[in-house]
């Protein structure tokens, strides 16, 4: 499914003339009868004539809405909306068990780059399939709300496993770094630029496997050489380039990565303060220190990552991730082995079902799910800035085409049935974050947009996704 909510045509796009015979219309006019009168054709009582209506129009596709999913537990909850854990109670998938984020779209139109957020995240979930990148079923809207129903990922947030645990061994991290080390070069290939990589956006399947989340803060687009300027991020992963605001690339997400191979290993990402200025200070001229415990392929690998000058930073030349991947510290990784899974996860999750909540917040889980009312309705020009929203994941329509559909008509001829800002708000001050957790995760910076240091704080969402 092309563009969601823009398509664009540009000079040089080529069309594919390798069409199908179905395809070709043959205008040969000595087979046409130009005497033929319109109105004896439309009189003629061999037509069928059919009501249009949403059942015989676009039958193809599995409409879904709100009422197609049952309300089970809150897993989190922000200032755009909330996630709840929810039942598919309708269609083949009836009784699947999903994660719903539901957004108010009064919230997000207010701000521009919210919106612009919004739609990234929307596109590159529908476009961007990985076995570590979280999988989107479907996506829908009603007058004051979008929804995008997620796969669930019941293991919960890496950053539970780590804040419990205090630091993992090396071959812990190396487990976890190289799942995400395929997820971002999926992402870079497709010229797509993460920029908010964090144990909070990490989450685990019912194996333990990774799988990314919160793709709000994504930038599309970028090519080989070229930059993006939004001041945006976590301030303890972000690189010194976006926060000197000189323009960056994906070589940011090479960054984030050492400043999160550094958070498994000693338990805090390297440069931290009592404050944001503090923090912004240290990121761009503090010292790296590392703890003599590490092993000398680890303190390599995490020098090279944090190398402030991106043209030396492991990973920003064009092999990108290559870079990393034959880095020593991976030496005794299969890299196919990883992309199929066939590694031993160092964690697998206690679940006792499949909608096992038990990894996540109770402050949430415990809460009673309710989707609350919309207060305000948008005006019909307003609601057009989310047309297209709407999505069923090709997977759910190849088991809907898979049964035979019986059609009944007289005409013998063959119909065509066609198919976070949503930035990641995650504030980390100590009044914005909701969950009682360790002294430094309380302390974390969130920031989206502005060119003024002191951007409004925002509220975090809490587990699972962050809006």
């Amino acid at each position: 499914m092309a563009g969601v909510f823009d398509i664009e045509l540009h000079d040089g796009d080529s069309i594919n003339q390798d069409e199908s015979d179905d395809d070709i219309v043959e205008n040969r006019e000595e087979e046409y009868n130009r005497t033929t009168n319109i109105n004896t054709i439309l009189e003629s009582d061999n037509l069928e004539r059919v009501q249009l209506s949403e059942q015989n129009v676009n039958a193809g596709q599995e409409k879904t809405g709100p009422q197609d999913f049952e309300l089970c537990k809150i897993l989190g909850e922000g200032g755009y909306g909330k996630v709840f854990q929810v039942k598919k109670v309708t269609g083949k998938d009836k009784g699947s068990i999903f994660a719903m984020k539901v957004l108010r779209k009064a919230s997000i139109i207010r701000n521009q780059k919210d919106t612009a957020h919004t739609k990234a995240e929307r596109n590159i979930l529908e476009a961007v399939k990985h076995p570590f990148i979280v999988n989107l079923m479907y996506a829908f809207q009603t007058g004051g709300k979008l929804y995008l129903i997620l796969e669930y990922l019941c293991g919960g947030e890496l950053f539970t496993y780590l804040d419990r645990e205090g630091i993992f061994l090396e071959d812990t991290a190396c487990f976890y770094l190289s799942e995400i080390i395929l997820a971002l070069q999926h992402l870079h290939n497709q010229g797509i630029i993460y920029r908010d990589l964090k144990p909070e956006n990490i989450l685990l399947d019912g194996e333990g496997h990774v799988k990314l989340t919160d793709f709000g803060l994504c930038k599309e687009h970028i090519e080989e050489g070229t930059v993006t300027h939004t001041f945006c991020g976590t301030i303890e992963y972000m690189a010194p380039e976006i926060l000197t605001r000189s323009g960056h690339g994906k070589a940011v997400d090479w960054w984030s990565l050492g400043a999160l191979m550094f958070d498994m290993l000693t338990g805090m990402p390297p440069f931290t303060g009592d404050d944001r200025r503090k923090t912004i200070e240290k990121i761009l001229r503090g010292k790296l220190n590392l703890p003599l415990y590490l092993t000398p392929d680890a303190r390599d690998l995490i020098r090279k990552l944090l190398k402030r000058q991106v043209s030396q930073r492991l990973g920003s030349g064009p092999e990108d991730a290559e870079q990393i991947m034959n880095h020593n510290f991976f030496e005794h990784i299969n890299w196919q082995d990883v992309i199929s899974r066939k590694l031993e996860p160092p964690f697998k999750p206690s679940l006792k079902s499949a909608d096992d909540t038990s990894q996540f917040d109770e402050q949430f889980t415990a809460t009673v799910p309710v989707d609350s009312p919309v207060e305000s309705t948008l005006s019909e020009s307003a609601n057009m800035i989310f047309q297209g929203f709407t999505y069923v994941a090709p997977s759910v329509l190849e088991e809907m085409c898979a049964q035979p559909r019986i059609v009944n008509a007289r005409s013998p001829r063959k119909g065509f049935l066609s198919t976070g800002s949503l930035h990641s708000l995650s504030s980390r001050s100590p009044d914005g974050h909701i969950r009682t957790t360790s002294h430094f995760h309380q302390h974390r910076h969130h920031v989206v947009g502005s060119n003024n240091i002191e951007d409004t704080e925002m509220a975090d969402i809490g587990p699972l996704f962050n809006f």
